[in-house]
């Protein structure tokens, strides 16, 4: 019988340290306890042989693909939560029709309990915001277009 419990947060832990390192799989054994972590094509896929050991985790935390839109993407950096605003009661850092500067601050991904400040890399006008407050983003996942 194995000792090894993991919590549901502590898988996702591991999976967006997986997702921010690079590291492509991972497996965990200990007795009769199996988990493996595969990320494929941005994706991390959760299986386990002993599944009634774990709570219930989605199968798979996937990008959403859709076509490329027109303009200067930018991307999320690492996997985490999507803020528009530096505090619920300040306004967003940018709005659609916004003209910005390249080291404007975008928004913000809480990742791990850190607040890491996006800066825009283009000057431009914000053409779309493609994620909404509070929203969990991937890694490469487009958040907003510059045009």
């Amino acid at each position: 019988m194995s000792d090894l419990k993991l919590t549901v947060s502590e898988i996702k832990e591991l999976m967006e340290k997986m997702a921010a390192s690079g590291l492509t799989a991972l497996k965990v054994q200990d007795g009769d306890f199996s988990l493996t972590l595969k990320a494929e094509q941005k994706e991390i896929l959760v299986q386990s042989e002993a599944a009634s050991a774990l709570p219930a985790v989605p199968a798979a935390v996937s990008v959403q693909k859709a076509e490329e839109p027109s303009g200067n993407i930018v991307k999320s950096p690492i996997v985490g939560t999507f803020y528009a605003s530096p505090a619920p009661d300040k306004p967003p850092f940018v709005t659609e029709g916004k003209t910005v500067r390249k080291g404007d601050v975008l928004f913000i991904i809480e990742s791990m309990k850190l607040m890491n400040e996006i800066q825009s890399e283009f000057d431009g006008k914000v053409k779309k915001i493609l994620v909404q407050d509070g929203q969990p983003v991937e890694y490469g996942q487009p958040v907003l277009i510059i045009e």
